[in-house]
């Protein structure tokens, strides 16, 4: 998670909301990403997003099983849906997300029983790191 604060880092650093995302399979880290929605002019371009597709490109499958992706704050349903979609087997994330949370916060989408495949998760890792990185962001914004 601390490898994914530090990708969240850039992203504010970039003037981005600050998230950041790692994915791993096993001990080998398969992917990152950042949010790029405003440098990309791309709305898809959040972190899980950015982690999955270089995480495909690298394998040469969309399907990226067995894996755990890190994320410090909870997937939105976009995310959640690309996630299931990709079968990550993990979401580890840091800070709930009270607005569109789809990791049990608000939906559970990672988990419906609706939907082919479930993920496990594990919730509120570094939540507060991770929590004050946003809160920090967005009162900065404010002025």
């Amino acid at each position: 998670m601390q490898y994914a604060l530090n990708l969240a880092r850039q992203a504010a650093a970039e003037n981005e909301v600050p998230v950041g995302a790692v994915l791993i399979h096993g001990d080998e880290l398969l992917a990152e990403g950042w949010n790029q929605p405003i440098g990309h002019s791309d709305p898809t371009a959040h972190a899980e997003i950015q982690a999955l597709r270089a995480a495909a490109e690298r394998v040469g499958n969309y399907r990226l099983p067995d894996t755990t992706l890190y994320v410090t704050l909870e997937p939105c349903p976009m995310c959640a849906g690309a996630i299931v979609h990709a079968r990550v087997g993990r979401v580890v994330f840091g800070a709930p997300d009270p607005r569109t949370g789809a990791g049990g916060t608000i939906f559970n989408l990672l988990q419906a029983p609706e939907l082919n495949h479930r993920c496990e998760i594990t919730a509120g890792v570094l939540a507060d790191e991770c929590g004050d990185l946003l809160r920090n962001f967005f009162r900065e914004r404010r002025g």
